[in-house]
């Protein structure tokens, strides 16, 4: 063989090697699989305020700390939950973005721009507390909520509604129930999902105990607030993992 057809076989040998490595180079490779990012949106029951000793403040045991390690727990890391709660704050403040301080960047801005800038792929929605502490109607507190949903949807995200935790004051927890019967009719209205605390801790014996104040739990009911949540929420995010690489 010549040394020019040598060096030609040996060029050529060269490249197939190269081409039957190729693929399997590539397929080594995995994309990165898509997170499924949840934001949780409502008053200082879902920031996480417990209060004790005359002192009032976030903790970590909080509900939706709680949801975000059972979700992990089941799901894995990919699976993440942001917590957008804001003490003092209403449905209809959430719509017209006001009332939403320092939670996330994007506060401020009203519901719509806001959830457009958002890769959130569920949105909780957690109020009527406030509302029953600022005098809003029920019918304020239905048209707010019922705007909060249909604009998620609009945008491609899946809205969970919550009802508030009961109070243990009798008259306030008379008029959060009028709240929670608009809670539940926006759900049934608009066929989205609902977490039905209200009925749920009004159902535990003794509930009040699991109290730290008027409105605010203990860590205890927090954990089980967050396993009302995860039985709600897993479904929809099972389905999303499903549906992505």
């Amino acid at each position: 063989m010549s040394r020019r057809a040598g060096m030609a076989a040996g060029v050529s040998g060269v490249v197939t090697a190269l081409t039957l490595l190729a693929p399997a180079t590539s397929a080594a490779v995995a994309p990165s699989p898509t997170p499924v990012l949840i934001e949780a949106y409502g008053d200082s029951t879902t920031l996480g305020i417990t209060c004790a000793d005359g002192h009032c403040g976030p903790q970590a045991r909080n509900a939706v700390t709680g949801l975000q390690q059972a979700l992990q727990a089941h799901d894995g890391e990919r699976v993440q939950v942001m917590n957008y709660g804001v003490g003092g704050t209403m449905a209809a403040q959430l719509r017209d973005g006001t009332g939403n301080r320092r939670a996330g960047p994007t506060a401020g801005l009203p519901w719509r721009e806001r959830l457009t800038a958002s890769p959130a792929r569920i949105v909780l929605i957690n109020y009527g507390i406030n509302e029953v502490m600022q005098n809003q109607t029920p019918a304020q507190f239905y048209a707010a909520e019922t705007t909060l949903v249909q604009i998620a949807r609009e945008l491609g995200k899946e809205p969970v509604l919550q009802t508030s935790n009961p109070m243990p004051d009798k008259r306030l927890n008379a008029k959060l129930a009028e709240m929670v019967a608009m809670t539940r009719r926006v759900a049934a209205e608009q066929r989205v999902p609902l977490v039905d605390q209200y009925a749920y801790v009004s159902s535990l014996p003794d509930w009040k105990a699991l109290m730290s104040d008027g409105a605010h739990p203990k860590p205890e009911l927090y954990r089980l607030k967050a396993e009302q949540d995860y039985r709600v929420v897993e479904p929809l995010v099972r389905r999303l993992l499903d549906d992505t690489p």
